[in-house]
C-alpha cells in the first residue's frame, strides 16, 4: 500500500500495541506485589510472567484458525472483549487473595494478547515493502514500550505504595492482623482492573467499525498457478530457525523489564526508587526504535540491526554480571538497547517467501513469546538457587540476596548468542538440505 493509504491503519494498529505494552509490562509490578501478598518465592512469583507468556504457546495456532475465518478486524475485536474478561477475574482474586486465580486472569488476557499479536504483527509486515518492515514495526514498538513505561508507572504506583512498610509488619505480626494487612493489599487491584476491562469493551466495540483495509502475503513462485514446492512450515528452515532465535528474544526482553524491579529491591533501593526502573529498561527501548524509523532500511538493513543488537546483548551480560549496585540496574536497563530492534528485525527475515504460509508461520512466532514463560522463572530458579548455595557458604543474607539476583543474569548470554547466530547465518537457510 501507498504511504497515504497505509497511515491510518497503522496508527490503529500502534493504538493497538499500545494496549499489548500497557497490559504485558505491569508485570513488572505485579511480580513484587504477588510475592507479598501471596508469601511466594523469587521462582514462584515470576510464575506472573508464565501465565502470561505461555498463553501464547497454547493460544497461537487456535488463534490463526480464528482469524481464517473472522478475518483480522473481527479476530482483534475479540481479542480486546477476552481480554477484557482476563481483567474482571482479577477481581474474585483479590476478594479470595488465590494466587491461581491471579495467573487465570492474567493467562486469559494473555489468550486475548495472542489473537490481537497473530493478527497485528503479520498484518503491519506486509502491509508495505517487506524491506521496510522492520520500520513500521520500529513505529509499533514505540507506541508498545511507551505504553509499557506508563502502565508500569501507574500500577508500581497503585500496587507497591507504601508496600516496604507492610513487609517490615509482616515480619512482626502473625494470624489474624496478618492476614487483614495482606487483604487489604490485595484490595488494591479492584479499581485499575474494573477500569481496564471498561475500557478493553470499549475498544472491541470500535474496532470492529475501523478502517482496516484487507491485505495479503504475496505469494511466492510456485505459488502462481496452485502449485507449491512447499508442502509443509516446517520446510522453511528461516522460519523455525527464527522461532528459536525469537523465543530466546522475548526471554532476555522480560528478564529485563520484569526483573528489574524485583533486583533493585534485593540491592536494597526503596521502592519510591525501584519502581521507576521498569521505564529506564523501555524508555531505552524507545529510543532505539526511533533510531530504527531513521536508519532502517537507508542507512541500515534489517540484518545489520539484528547482528549489532546481539553483539551488543553479549557484551552488557558479561558486563552486568561483574558490576555491582545501581550501575549493575542502568546496565540492566541498557539491555532495552540491545532488545528494541531484534523483534522488529526477525518478523521480516522469518516470515519472508512463506506465501500462503503466512498466517501459519504468524502463528509460530508468536508462539515463541513463551520465551518470556519459560526463561522468566528460571531466572527466578536460578536466583533461589544462589542464593542458597550463598547462605550455606556463610555470605550474609542481605549481601546473598543481591549476588545471587546479579549473578542469575548469567542466563542471558545463550541466549543473546543464539539472536546472533540467526542475524550472522541463521535467516539465510532457505533448505534443510
Amino acid at each position: 500500500m501507498s504511504k497515504s493509504s497505509s497511515f491510518v491503519p497503522l496508527m490503529i494498529i500502534a493504538a493497538l500495541f499500545f494496549i499489548f505494552g500497557f497490559v504485558t509490562w505491569i508485570n513488572g509490578a505485579l511480580i513484587p506485589f504477588m510475592k507479598t501478598i501471596n508469601e511466594l518465592t523469587a521462582a514462584q512469583s515470576y510464575l506472573v510472567a508464565s501465565a502470561s507468556y505461555i498463553s501464547f504457546v497454547v493460544m497461537a495456532l487456535p488463534s490463526s484458525a480464528i482469524l481464517a475465518k473472522t478475518g483480522y478486524r473481527k479476530g482483534m475485536s475479540i481479542g480486546l472483549f477476552v481480554m477484557a474478561i482476563g481483567a474482571l477475574v482479577f477481581i474474585p482474586a483479590a476478594n479470595a487473595r488465590t494466587y491461581w486465580l491471579f495467573l487465570l486472569g492474567i493467562f486469559i488476557q494473555g489468550a486475548g494478547m495472542t489473537l490481537l499479536q497473530t493478527a497485528a504483527n503479520p498484518y503491519v509486515t506486509i502491509l508495505g515493502p517487506i524491506e521496510s518492515a522492520a520500520k513500521r514495526i520500529s513505529v509499533m514498538g514505540i507506541a508498545n514500550k511507551v505504553a509499557g513505561a506508563l502502565g508500569s508507572l501507574i500500577f508500581g504506583a497503585l500496587l507497591l505504595s507504601g508496600i516496604d512498610e507492610v513487609n517490615e509488619k509482616l515480619k512482626t505480626v502473625s494470624g489474624e492482623e496478618k492476614n487483614q494487612l495482606l487483604d487489604t493489599m490485595a484490595d488494591s487491584v479492584f479499581v485499575p482492573y474494573l477500569v481496564m476491562a471498561v475500557v478493553l469493551m470499549i475498544l472491541g466495540f470500535m474496532i470492529r467499525k475501523a478502517p482496516l483495509p484487507h491485505v495479503e502475503a504475496t505469494p511466492i513462485k510456485d505459488e502462481v498457478k496452485g502449485k507449491s514446492a512447499k508442502t509443509s512450515i516446517f520446510q522453511f528452515p528461516q522460519l523455525i530457525l527464527g522461532v528459536i532465535a525469537l523465543f530466546m528474544y522475548v526471554g532476555v526482553e522480560v528478564i529485563a523489564g520484569d526483573s528489574i524491579i524485583a533486583y533493585g529491591l534485593s540491592l536494597g533501593m526503596p521502592v519510591s526508587e525501584a519502581k521507576w526502573f521498569t521505564t529506564f529498561t523501555l524508555f531505552a527501548m524507545v529510543g532505539t526504535y526511533g533510531l530504527g524509523v531513521i536508519l532502517i532500511p537507508k542507512y541500515m538493513s534489517q540484518t545489520t540491526a539484528l547482528k549489532l543488537s546481539g553483539i551488543l546483548g553479549i557484551v552488557l551480560s558479561l558486563v552486568i554480571v561483574n558490576t555491582s549496585g545501581f550501575n549493575s540496574v542502568l546496565l540492566v536497563a541498557s539491555l532495552g538497547i540491545a532488545n528494541a530492534l531484534v523483534w522488529p528485525a526477525i518478523w521480516p527475515l522469518a516470515i519472508d517467501g512463506l506465501g500462503k504460509f503466512t498466517k501459519t508461520g504468524a502463528a509460530f512466532l508468536i508462539m515463541a513469546i513463551s520465551g518470556g514463560a519459560i526463561l522468566t522463572p528460571l531466572y527466578g530458579k536460578l536466583v533461589d538457587y544462589l542464593k542458597e548455595v550463598y547462605l550455606a557458604d556463610g555470605m550474609e543474607e542481605v549481601v546473598a540476596t543481591a549476588h545471587s539476583a546479579n549473578q542469575g543474569y548469567w542466563i542471558l548470554l545463550p541466549a543473546y548468542i543464539i539472536i546472533f547466530l540467526y542475524a550472522f547465518k541463521g535467516h539465510k537457510i532457505k533448505s534443510w538440505s
